[in-house]
């Protein structure tokens, strides 16, 4: 298990003064790659072998948004690798005693050369130590899109969108589903599903949906075609 501590920043939270949900998601991203680093397995490690982590999908049950200045440790440990895919868990815990967040994560595995994914190399998955995983509500991986979903305005992928993978980091895509939330909306559990990677100059064509708490969100290309499917569900 790798934790480091911190301090949630102004520039983290959101204009009630509580940490932002895509924040949250960079903290658990950034908690997995200090990991990797220590354990020599990261970014220079990945690129000398043409290999990169994409994420698959998340599943994150928020149950308090820290609030600005106070101090939180995030933790990550893996708990399985099959074939090209890795298991990850992360939790962020508060000042109080129960964890303000957590999640489930799915990566694969690329060759960056073919695009494909490729078997997790012995040398990567001996790096690491398993622990248990977090006892989190079970459910389909896949998303499936409601009826009755509304086309909203398209817009471009632009270069602060883009990570070291070259295509839209997997946070960003949260951020631009948010945009269709509605005034007052406090996500209290988070699906993401990630189909296709959007590259530089692409353009969204979003469709969203709210039914009773849950608003659904397919990010896709011209022709419908999900880049990423994101699944809201409001805080009880």
């Amino acid at each position: 298990m790798y934790s480091f501590r911190s301090k949630v920043r102004y520039s983290e939270v959101d204009s009630e003064g509580y940490i932002k949900l895509n924040s949250v998601l960079d903290y658990f991203q950034d908690c997995s790659f200090f990991q990797s680093e220590g354990l020599g397995v990261g970014l220079r490690f990945m690129a000398e072998r043409k290999l990169a982590w994409v994420l698959a999908s998340w599943q994150v049950e928020i149950h308090h948004y820290p609030a600005y200045g106070e101090e939180i440790s995030v933790s990550t440990w893996p708990y399985d690798f099959k074939s090209f895919f890795g298991y990850r868990n992360f939790t962020i815990q508060g000042e109080g005693e129960e964890p303000c967040a957590r999640a489930n994560s799915v990566w694969v595995l690329l060759d960056v050369r073919t695009g494909r994914p490729t078997r997790v190399l012995q040398e990567i998955a001996d790096a690491y130590e398993f622990f248990p995983q977090l006892p989190m509500e079970k459910g389909p991986r896949k998303i499936l899109l409601p009826e009755g979903m509304e086309a909203k305005e398209p817009f471009p992928v632009h270069k602060y969108h883009i990570d070291t993978n070259q295509h839209v980091n997997n946070g960003k895509y949260v951020c631009m589903a948010q945009e269709y939330l509605p005034r007052g909306f406090t996500t209290g559990k988070m699906k993401t599903e990630y189909r296709k990677a959007a590259v530089y100059g692409d353009m969204i064509y979003p469709y969203a949906v709210q039914e009773g708490k849950k608003v659904t969100v397919n990010l896709a290309d011209k022709e419908g075609i999900p880049y990423a499917v994101i699944e809201l569900e409001e805080n009880e």
